[in-house]
């Protein structure tokens, strides 16, 4: 279902019933014109405001509203401040500001008091403004001209990240397994995280997935691999262990479905019972729309659920990804980004190869996985640590790029990108803030969009390059 965001007009009594059908008539059309836009939200119209009791019922209103992700303020005359206290201290979604007014140029050769009266937003907005301010809400502001691009592109993006934030908000993770041994930026207060972001991070043993893989039956192995073989070059005589990652794929889709699971991490140090660490099966799954963390990083999976929540309707590629080697050539340096496995679909560049290859960690079986080179493109490298007093959003500008020369025996996806503005400056600062080594990747979201995302959710926003 197509979510919602309120479009809200500010005014008073003062100044009589035509002006204030006019400001209705108004917002009514600015809302009908964003609607026939196609926002990433159904825009309606909810009327105008005109004194404290009905801007406080306005709040409750939409509080209780489970469709609605935010709503958009614009004060088309002046709308006392005072007035607002109580209902935006009542408000619990997300509020842009919009400092517009109904008409683009000023009508030089009419223009008389009445005009000025009713169009009062360089000044009404002013107020609101000062007492959003005064209050510290994380509300975000759009100037301009509603109808021009950059303004429009303003509002997209902010209704995305209200979207992401409402999926946030009833976001649940399964972690199988615990984090992986003595690793530092995958650790963090779960507890804080649900306060902050409304994440429930719970564990589930690998023996509970082990169950429900024993449960799997052959015929709707059968039909996956038809699917596989449909989609991917199947290059690996080894069908055995490719039919052992569909059983995973089947196990985890009806488990999550149970649980209304959004994310999932695992750990290659706990596989209790398990042949293979998942690797083609959480490709599939990240495909789906799952967030995923690896070696119980679950932060990164949450981050990277919510991204791709954020990105839907968008061109461009989002997923989990790790800093994993460089290519230091003085002036031309490259990171190499891949993980053991789990590279997402979303960044396959050509067709995916599925192939069978030893891990060389965690004991187990030669896992199958999907290879393929990566996408190229303009795009962020994300990252969400816990410093102990506070979550930190650490965003560095990256081009991703085709890969200079053929690996033809790395046994696993990968991308490349540039460092900006420049590989020393770049990962200088990245490291200096404590940023991790799992990222989320993403070519459809852009810093701005992740500024909106954080600024949402109360946390600091770091941007390199």
């Amino acid at each position: 279902m197509k979510k919602t965001i309120y479009f809200v007009v500010g005014s008073q009594d003062l100044y009589g019933a035509e002006v204030l059908k006019q400001a209705d008539k108004n917002g009514a059309e600015i809302a009908s014109f964003f609607n026939a836009r196609k926002m990433p939200a159904a825009v309606k119209y909810y009327g105008t405001v005109k004194n404290s009791g009905q801007i406080f019922n306005m709040a409750q209103n939409i509080n209780y509203d489970n469709d609605c992700v935010g709503i958009i303020v614009w004060c088309h005359t002046f709308s006392p401040a005072k007035m607002w206290i109580k209902g935006l201290k009542a408000l619990q979604k997300p509020l842009l500001h919009l400092h517009t007014q109904y008409n683009e140029k000023l009508p030089y050769n009419t223009i008389d008091m009445d005009f000025m009266n009713l169009n009062q937003a360089a000044h009404g907005d002013r107020e609101l403004g000062h007492i959003c301010a005064r209050l510290k809400l994380n509300n975000a502001v759009a100037a301009g001209y509603y109808k021009h691009e950059k303004v429009m592109s303003e509002i997209s993006s902010w209704i995305r990240a209200a979207i992401a934030v409402d999926f946030s908000n009833n976001l649940k993770v399964c972690r199988f397994g615990d984090n992986m041994r003595e690793v530092a930026v995958t650790e963090g207060d779960k507890v804080e995280a649900q306060i902050k972001f409304g994440w429930e991070v719970n564990t589930w043993g690998a023996g509970a997935l082990v169950g429900c893989v024993s449960a799997v039956v052959e015929k709707e192995v059968d039909t996956l691999i038809n699917e596989y073989e449909s989609k991917y070059t199947i290059n690996t005589k080894d069908i055995t262990a490719v039919r052992e990652q569909a059983k995973y794929e089947i196990a985890m889709r009806k488990f999550f479905a149970d649980k209304e699971i959004g994310a999932f991490t695992n750990t290659f140090e706990d596989l209790y019972g398990m042949k293979q660490l998942p690797g083609l099966a959480a490709q599939r799954l990240m495909a789906l729309g799952y967030g995923f963390g690896a070696e119980g990083d679950w932060k990164t999976a949450c981050l990277g659920a919510v991204m791709m929540k954020m990105s839907e309707g968008l061109n461009g590629a989002t997923g989990f990804m790790e800093d994993y080697t460089y290519d230091l050539t003085e002036n031309g340096e490259l990171v190499l980004g891949a993980h053991m496995l789990e590279v997402p679909l979303s960044f396959a560049a050509s067709k995916p190869s599925v192939e069978v290859h030893p891990l060389g960690i965690g004991g187990k079986e030669p896992p199958a996985r999907l290879v393929f080179d990566g996408v190229q493109g303009k795009g962020v490298s994300v990252s969400l640590v816990d410093m102990g007093d506070k979550f930190k959003l650490i965003v560095v500008n990256i081009e991703l790029i085709k890969q200079p020369k053929p690996m033809p025996n790395l046994p696993v996806a990968r991308i490349m990108w540039k460092i900006m503005p420049n590989h020393a400056e770049g990962a200088s600062r990245w490291i200096k803030e404590g940023g991790a080594h799992h990222t989320v990747v993403s070519t459809a979201l852009n810093a701005c969009d992740m500024k909106t995302l954080a600024a949402m959710w109360g946390i600091e926003c770091v941007v390199i390059g």
